[in-house]
């Protein structure tokens, strides 16, 4: 009886030590995503944008249709977020491809609230 006793004490100074532990284990801040978005313009063919968007952002074909027609309506659509990296490599790729191709759509990132 006296060592069921003695077991139960040690474990709640062990519980005790472990919240100590845990409190203050510093947080971790993710990085800043950046959200990649298409804007519109009169000059770049429908099927480009889709186009586009299935190729570098692997969206299916009625994704990127539907996200195509929001650029289409609405001047602007985020395509994406991505890390920094990320977003500039795409933002890069989408507007080489697209001067390659004599369209003048447009590409950006803004950092995401």
């Amino acid at each position: 009886m006296h060592r069921d006793l003695f077991m139960m004490s040690d474990r709640s100074e062990e519980d005790g030590d472990a919240s100590i532990l845990t409190a203050t284990k510093p947080k971790t801040k993710r990085p800043p995503l950046y959200k990649v978005l298409l804007l519109n313009d009169d000059f770049t063919p429908m099927e480009f944008v889709v186009h586009v968007l299935e190729r570098f952002f692997g969206l299916n074909h009625a994704q990127a249709f539907e996200i195509m027609l929001t650029v289409h309506k609405k001047g602007v659509a985020v395509v994406g977020v991505f890390s920094h990296e990320i977003a500039e490599t795409k933002v890069a790729q989408v507007m080489d491809f697209a001067r390659r191709h004599q369209h003048p759509l447009q590409c950006t990132m803004e950092k995401e609230e």
